[in-house]
């Protein structure tokens, strides 16, 4: 009986390994898969997009300076690697074709079979190197209006100014417009990758707001949070947001987020969140409502107030062109929604009394970050107002439409829209598909 019962176990010990390993084999063969999506993107972007920026912006040589512990925010986009103390990812514009790439004191079995450069040295020969090229401009990645372009910390400027002498120092320039130029203009596999995060984005977005994941009068705010986060870990997601932003609002506007705020019939829900998958990052936003005790559909004011802002985002998007910059089609779009009827806010939360729906918008860049550093429809984003619209360039379509509802004493009702898109030359196209209806909760 014994030895029986030994058998049985070892066969089912046996099986559980033979499935543990089937199950790694698989993991492993995603990682692979993702990790050789990234390489193509790197190169494609090396080809395509590096030469036209660093000759745009006349920067003929781009240092990306890394220490262990202390990496640039464009790490990912170089291709990562190792370095102990200092590492330089080094590009230089030979006045030919293509971008010559090498990487000084990075090394690593990843980084070098992605095929993205050209050569690997030591950190110490930086001094030489640089001489032999004798560039007339030297990008650095310092700028004062945004973190994405500011990864060079002030001891690394201290040091590149020791190592390679005053006659390059005076050289230096900073790197802003270069970096956000090269992260913002896309190559098609990285369209292609960011919308795989997008369907991750929507579907886990949509399936929180539904009876599947919400029992009214028993599930909170942060367990939806929660189980959003689980959706996360299990497909191997990051985010630039944390914890999503799942919330109530009421009459006096949030009333809670993510908290342990039992969600209740009649609740008008809402989120915010993003996910990251291969070096990208959404920003979504949905809205539910809650049905009260018999009722079989959305109250007509609340329905009204989201058809609202669903008009207000078609007006947005029928009015953003590749060629101008990001202020003025905030210009022509703030234009055509007056035209259209709508009244227009000065900054957030501040709606008029009238009986216009008010909104305001923020169309931000997206992309590398759930906030990108590319081109942005956005009063909070001002020097990136200036920039010009590209096509390729990724846009999160983000509004606030605010508009009255009877039951409230003619408090308005904020509506937040937000998807993702990208610019092409026809104009605004959606990578996924986007919030065209209010999700009911039963």
């Amino acid at each position: 009986m014994y030895k029986k019962q030994n058998s049985t176990f070892r066969t089912a010990t046996l099986l559980i390994l033979a499935l543990t390993f089937q199950f790694s084999a698989l993991q492993a063969q995603e990682a692979r898969n993702r990790w050789r999506k990234m390489n193509q993107i790197r190169n494609d972007k090396f080809d395509h997009i590096l030469p036209e920026a660093m000759r745009e912006n006349n920067i003929d040589m781009w240092i990306v300076t890394n220490r262990e512990g202390d990496y640039d925010p464009l790490y990912p986009d170089m291709g990562a690697g190792y370095t102990s103390n200092n590492g330089y990812y080094i590009f230089t514009d030979k006045g030919s074709g293509r971008i010559e790439r090498a990487a000084l004191g990075i090394s690593g079995y990843l980084l070098k079979e992605g095929g993205a450069y050209d050569y690997f040295g030591s950190a110490g020969e930086l001094k030489s190197y640089v001489e032999a090229r004798d560039p007339k401009r030297i990008g650095l990645n310092y700028s004062k209006n945004f973190g994405g372009a500011d990864g060079l910390s002030y001891s690394e400027r201290l040091e590149l100014a020791e190592i390679l002498g005053s006659k390059y120092e005076k050289r230096f320039v900073s790197a802003e417009k270069l970096t956000s130029d090269f992260r913002s203009r896309r190559v098609a596999s990285e369209i292609a990758a960011f919308a795989e995060a997008g369907e991750f984005s929507y579907l886990i977005a949509e399936k929180a707001f539904s009876n599947e994941i919400i029992t009214p009068g028993v599930t909170t705010l942060e367990d939806v949070a929660w189980w959003m986060k689980e959706q996360q870990y299990k497909n191997n997601l990051g985010s630039s947001f944390g914890m999503p932003s799942v919330y109530i609002t009421g009459p006096d506007g949030i009333a809670a987020t993510s908290n342990d705020r039992i969600i209740q019939r009649g609740d008008i829900l809402m989120l915010d969140w993003g996910v990251g998958l291969m070096n990208f990052y959404t920003d979504m936003k949905r809205v539910a409502y809650v049905l009260r005790e018999g009722e079989t559909e959305v109250p007509a004011s609340i329905q009204n107030a989201f058809d609202q802002g669903i008009k207000a985002r078609k007006v947005i998007t029928d009015n953003i062109k590749a060629g101008m910059t990001a202020k003025q089609a905030e210009t022509r779009i703030y234009a055509a929604l007056l035209e259209a009827g709508f009244g227009k806010m000065a900054e957030f939360n501040t709606p008029g009394t009238s009986d216009k729906t008010d909104v305001i918008i923020g169309s931000h860049s997206v992309g590398n970050w759930g906030h990108g550093i590319g081109p942005s429809i956005a009063f909070f984003n001002p020097e990136r107002l200036t920039y010009e619209l590209k096509v390729s360039n990724l846009l999160s379509i983000e509004l606030f439409a605010y508009t009255k509802l009877p039951e409230w004493g003619g408090k308005k009702l904020r509506i937040p829209l937000e998807d993702d898109a990208i610019i092409t030359h026809r104009g605004i196209e959606w990578l996924y598909p986007i919030n065209r209806k209010l999700l009911v909760i039963k």
